[in-house]
Parts: structure tokens; sequence; C-alpha cells
């Protein structure tokens, strides 16, 4: 097996997560060398309750500079993908990134593949909260004609988002679902950037973000989150449907997102690759 060499930007749920599942030998034969935040403090806590020898990076130029390091992994948000990432790629080192919805602007996209070419390395994109992306992208080879997400949340999940308070919307003592957003995923990854990266991923995956409906509705019936595609193309209709436990760190991050990370570097170490 390849071992990778890893440091992970972004202590929160997802990155606490996945620096425990490599640090505990559940995510292949990798390696923590770095961990990385704004908030300092914060990635020494995760670091002091790990058993290996991790180190906290006081500036990103110090997992750059490391020539040991092969793996980045960006949990922090979009506004770090959108700074690091050509860095990143430019030091030598292959790229994960959890916070998709930063690729919804074309035109960081066309500079981080084309940084990526340039360099010879890798940008891996998990599949995050949502199911089927496999499917997804053998039938986008032959068409899709239709594509779209339906994301059901808790509303108390949604009441503390930006999109929400902004609009004024009231989501206090729903007896019964409220669709409150209802665009392209272009738009829903910008308005709820915190809480829709599947959104980007099945664009990506798929047909785009201009074409990929995005519909967000508040259910007060749920205590989970809940993610439909349904996709009519020239392969027949897909359908699928994920019921996600959140995170026990975190109500707006999918403890599946966490989990799909921690697969796909498990499957950059292993020889044998299932699925497409």
């Amino acid at each position: 097996m390849c071992q990778r060499i890893v440091a992970i930007i972004g202590c929160g749920a997802i990155g606490s997560i996945l620096a425990n599942a490599i640090d505990k030998k559940r995510a292949g034969n990798s390696d923590l060398r770095f961990l990385f935040d704004m908030n300092f403090e914060r990635a020494k806590d995760l670091a002091d309750k790990l058993d290996g020898p991790t180190k906290v990076a006081k500036e990103l130029n110090e997992i750059l500079e490391d020539k040991s390091v092969d793996l980045v992994i960006e949990a922090a948000s979009q506004e770090a993908v959108i700074q690091d990432s050509a860095d990143v790629l430019r030091s030598g080192k292959d790229l994960m990134v959890m916070s998709v919805g930063a690729f919804s602007d074309s035109d960081l996209l066309k500079e981080v593949r084309k940084v990526a070419e340039e360099a010879g390395k890798s940008i891996y994109l998990p599949s995050g909260a949502l199911v089927g992306l496999d499917g997804v992208k053998a039938a986008n080879i032959e068409k899709i004609d239709e594509i779209t997400l339906v994301t059901r949340k808790p509303p108390e999940v949604l009441s503390t988002t930006k999109y929400v308070q902004e609009q004024n919307i009231d989501l206090s003592n729903l007896d019964r679902p409220r669709t409150i957003f209802e665009s392209s995923a272009k738009n829903a990854v910008k308005a709820f950037p915190e809480s829709v990266n599947v959104a980007a991923s099945l664009s990506l995956a798929g047909v785009g973000f201009e074409k990929t409906k995005v519909k967000i509705i508040a259910d007060p019936s749920l205590t989970s989150n809940v993610h439909e595609v349904n996709v009519k193309g020239g392969v027949g209709e897909l359908s699928t449907k994920a019921k996600n436990v959140p995170s026990p760190d975190n109500p707006k991050t999918s403890y599946l997102a966490a989990l799909s990370a921690i697969m796909t570097l498990r499957s950059l170490t292993e020889v044998i690759s299932v699925g497409t």
C-alpha cells in the first residue's frame, strides 16, 4: 500500500473526526504530520488529544515547506479553498477539498485545475453527505436532462444560517415543512456555504452549477438532515435518498461527510479501487 503523509487545514468537526481516524489507523496507511487552524489553540487542543506526534503549524508555510507532506486536506472553509488551494498544489502536494462549494466560482475552478495540471498534482473531492455520485457520473457520459437536489433539514439547524437571518425568515413554531430556497446550485452554495456543499459535489459530478436545481426545506418533523437526488436522462431515472446523522460536534455538518473523507483517504492507500 502507498503511504500518505497528511496535513489537515481546519480543526472543526470534520477536521477533528478525520484527525482522530488517521491517529487511530482507521484511514488506511496514512500518517498525520500537521494540523493547522486560524485558531491556534483549537489546533493545539486537538493535537494534544491524539496519540501520535502531530505538529501544530503556526503558519501554512510550515506545511508547504515540509517536503514529507504529500497530501493536504482542507476542512476549514470556502475562503481557505480560495486562498490556499493554488499554493498547496504549487508546493508539490495533492489536495483534498471538503468545502467543495468554493468551486461554484468557475474562474477559481479553472485556475486550480490549471495549477494542478502544471504541478502534476491531484485534487480529490469526497462525496460528502450524498450517496449515488458514482451513478450520476456514469449517467452524465450519456446524457442528463434534469437533475434536482432536495435538502430537508430541521428548522433549528437552518435558523442560524446567514441566509435565513438576512431574509428575515421566521422558522420558529413551524407545524409543517416550509420551502425556504429554490434556485440553481450556483446560488445555493453562496446562500448556504456551511451546509450545502452537497449541491456543489452533485454539480461537479453532473451537469454543472447553473443546470443543477436545488430546493431547501425546513421540516419540523426531522431530527436529522435528508438529501434526495433525482436524475432523468439517457440511462433512465435515478433516485437516491440519504437520511444523515449530524456530526456530534456540529449539527450543520453531516457525519457521513466526515466519514466520506476518511474513506477517500483510505482508498488512496489501497491497491484495489471500488466504484467509478
